[in-house]
């Protein structure tokens, strides 16, 4: 069991993420006392999207190739819709949120970003919500979708929308602090 101000928290974004679906998480998390990393594909910093447009750009910590799963203790996967679409093309960050999922640490995905977890094989059966265009794509991915603030099975954390992000990091903090879930791998 970690204690959330002795954990490490991993946020995996990329260009075209929901402003707040990043930086609330990373800030409250931080504010509990949570070392938090944010990692792109390739290092370099990341534009947010807010409503209509492009946002703010937020720092990045480290290259995805430049870390290990191992040293963290829960994932965080922001929406938006062009973020998580643009990363569930890549091998990589596919390859990290298994690895997670093996290890039976938390992961937890907000708005579209649960369709990263549709490409990871780890929605079938579980009970998920998202943004109302991607229950659709849940639920032909065999998941139990609901539509509630956040849902959680098995150390699996979705959320459908910014406003549900208070719910989304009181749930990140529980699941981290309840420790490893062994039933967790698909």
């Amino acid at each position: 069991m970690t204690k959330i101000a002795d954990a490490k928290i991993l946020i995996v974004a990329t260009n075209g993420f929901e402003q707040s679906e990043l930086e609330v998480p990373r800030d409250k998390l931080r504010e509990h006392g949570a070392t938090v990393h944010v990692v792109s594909p390739d290092g370099e910093k990341i534009k947010g999207w807010t409503g209509p447009d492009w946002d703010s750009t937020v720092d990045v910590d480290h290259a995805l190739t430049d870390i290990s799963d191992k040293d963290y203790h829960a994932l965080v996967l922001p929406g938006g819709q062009i973020n998580p679409d643009t990363l569930r093309l890549n091998e990589d960050v596919i390859s990290l949120i298994k690895r997670f999922a093996d290890a039976g640490k938390p992961i937890a995905a907000v708005c579209h970003a649960p369709w990263l977890l549709i490409d990871a094989g780890l929605v079938e059966g579980r009970e998920v919500t998202a943004w109302p265009s991607v229950r659709t794509d849940l639920a032909n991915a065999g998941g139990k979708v609901v539509d509630k603030p956040v849902a959680c099975e098995d150390a699996i954390i979705t959320s459908r929308n910014p406003d549900d992000l208070d719910a989304f990091v009181a749930k990140i903090v529980e699941e981290v602090e309840e420790g490893r879930h062994e039933d967790l791998a698909a």
